[in-house]
């Protein structure tokens, strides 16, 4: 009998020995409970890049984007007619009806400077005879233009106020496909409205919005109203100024355009310093070349820019360009299509002489061209 007893507490010893040890060394071993039992509760790792909220980045960004409308009477047909739209009057009702037309809402426009400079669409502004801003605290104030560039569809505004909340801009160059945005404006005049999505894509063009394209892209909610207003990324910094979107019924269909920041700060800072935009210019209507004009011309490929026509007395024709020219290069520089030759040139400074290599019945030749200054219209194509 002693010795049952002895092999009992020798065995009970060991057995707590183990457990002990099992306790201190393998721990997860014996939180049965935990994985068979009750749910666990995962710990939220603060070290995470995940964002669960963007509420920061809204925070800092919307008191630099403001709403633009005019007191001109009769002035805004467009918006008008989302009153009259069914749809809009489905959700608000009648309300509207018999608002006076003299405070119509344009659109949006974002605080590029705490001394009271807004960066805004072209479109928002040039049917306005007077125009107003709304400040996100309330506060409303007239505003003027200090200037306009329709090429891009942007335009500078002054309020003669100080210490405003001026928005950052962002690195344009680290904007990928895939990034968190956030959209802000005045869709429709309902008021501030902050929606999310994506970049999409970069480099969007040949769209027929404006001379100068190249677009982000994105599906961030842009609707009537938003014109002008920011396109942020999830730390709050200006993107893009949001400008169009693709639509078959005049709302949002997950296809938004706005500026590169990088765009609009160039531009704004032309502006702010001499009132314009001073662009190259050499007097040639371009187009693309298609595989069928390669063919034509005996191409090797279908880079370059077709020379579809010069107009009269321009840098271009003195210099001895044709019509049918192919042009490949700006002095170094090689031309891919029509959109990029036409930056390229863009980007010459005026009465400076470039080398312009362009092929011609199979042959390459170099032409010294004396560029111009880019004239708001263009007309007079031999």
């Amino acid at each position: 009998m002693k010795k049952l007893w002895f092999i009992f507490a020798q065995s009970v010893t060991v057995s707590l020995a183990v457990v002990f040890v099992v306790q201190i060394f393998y721990p997860k071993l014996l939180n049965l409970t935990s994985q068979y039992g009750e749910p666990h509760v995962a710990r939220v790792d603060q070290q995470s890049n995940s964002v669960l909220s963007y509420s920061l980045a809204a925070q800092k960004a919307m008191p630099s984007v403001v709403n633009i409308f005019t007191s001109k009477k009769n002035s805004a047909n467009t918006h008008q007619q989302f009153l009259d739209d069914p749809l809009f009057k489905r959700f608000f009702g009648d309300q509207y009806d018999d608002q006076p037309q003299h405070e119509n809402s344009l659109g949006s426009g974002v605080i590029v400077n705490e001394n009271g400079l807004i960066l805004t669409n072209q479109h928002v502004i040039e049917a306005a005879d007077e125009i107003k801003v709304a400040l996100e605290d309330g506060r409303t104030v007239s505003a003027h233009i200090v200037g306009t560039d329709p090429d891009t569809d942007l335009a500078v505004l002054k309020i003669d106020m100080r210490n405003l909340p001026a928005i950052t801009f962002a690195d344009a160059e680290k904007n990928k496909v895939g990034d968190i945005v956030l959209a802000i404006g005045n869709p429709f005049g309902v008021g501030q409205t902050v929606t999310q999505g994506i970049i999409s894509a970069l480099g969007r063009n040949h769209l027929g919005i404006s001379t100068f394209e190249n677009f982000i892209q994105t599906d961030a909610s842009i609707n009537p109203g938003n014109s002008g207003g920011a396109l942020i990324d999830a730390e709050g910094n200006l993107v893009g100024i949001n400008s169009a979107i693709y639509s078959r019924n005049g709302g949002s269909m997950g296809i938004g355009f706005a500026i590169p920041v990088s765009i609009a700060k160039q531009v704004m800072e032309q502006i702010i310093r001499q009132g314009s935009v001073t662009r190259g210019w050499i007097g040639i209507e371009a187009q693309d070349i298609t595989t069928e004009l390669a063919d034509s011309f005996k191409l090797k490929n279908t880079q370059g820019s077709l020379i579809a026509g010069i107009i009269k007395n321009s840098p271009a024709e003195q210099a001895g360009l044709r019509a049918g020219d192919i042009l490949l290069e700006i002095n170094g520089l090689q031309v891919i299509d029509s959109n990029s030759m036409l930056a390229l040139i863009s980007e010459l400074k005026p009465n400076k002489q470039a080398i312009l290599k362009i092929a011609r019945n199979q042959k390459e030749f170099n032409f010294a061209v004396m560029i111009g200054r880019r004239p708001k219209f263009e007309a007079n194509l031999n």
